[in-house]
């Protein structure tokens, strides 16, 4: 069965139980397209940037987040929930020591509600087979060249469960407020293919 044959065929299924739910009255017609737009209006890269600000003034946080971050990004009045179902969400902290990227290797999961709609190259399937294999290179293109001693670590997201990158603070950044702070975040950093 051909990707676009398999791919109209689960379309196809997916139109039948969503107007069957609508027909007994569990869902009402549109709904599960207007909750994935609510999800999709509130997801922004901005999210992410406040999380890791967050983390980078308040060890307390830091620690939660790490421990349990579908906790933590709740304080900050986020949430892994875009779904019937919420998502797991593991953050990984970049150290001297080790460096983090993110990647879904079968198709393009990734936590919408922390970094906004996913960049074309994160689903592409150079990004997606090429992380994998030859990490340094893939960041050497993206113009992030880490030191052989550091070590890369790429996490690879799923259905169930999204990672996020937790940047390193940057150096000379310790007089910014929280909010100058998080500008400073971008979303190739909070994947790992920036260094903020």
């Amino acid at each position: 069965m051909s990707g676009h044959h398999a791919s109209s065929a689960i379309s196809a299924d997916v139109r039948a139980v969503e107007a069957f739910l609508e027909q007994r009255g569990v869902l009402d017609p549109g709904e599960i397209d207007t909750r994935i737009d609510e999800f999709l209006a509130g997801g922004s890269p901005a999210n992410g940037a406040r999380v890791v600000a967050r983390a980078w003034v308040d060890p307390a946080f830091t620690d939660r987040l790490l421990a349990d971050a579908n906790s933590a990004i709740r304080e900050v009045g986020l949430s892994m929930a875009g779904g019937i179902q919420e998502q797991r969400l593991k953050v990984v902290a970049n150290t001297a020591e080790e460096h983090n990227v993110v990647v879904c290797t079968l198709c393009s999961c990734y936590p919408i509600a922390l970094l906004g709609p996913s960049p074309s190259w994160y689903k592409s399937e150079a990004y997606r087979s090429r992380v994998v294999r030859d990490p340094r290179g893939v960041l050497r293109e993206f113009g992030l060249e880490l030191p052989a001693a550091t070590s890369i670590a790429v996490w690879d997201a799923s259905a169930e469960s999204r990672y996020m990158v937790l940047p390193r603070r940057p150096e000379g950044s310790d007089g910014l407020t929280e909010e100058a702070l998080a500008g400073l975040v971008t979303r190739k950093g909070l994947i790992g293919t920036a260094s903020v």
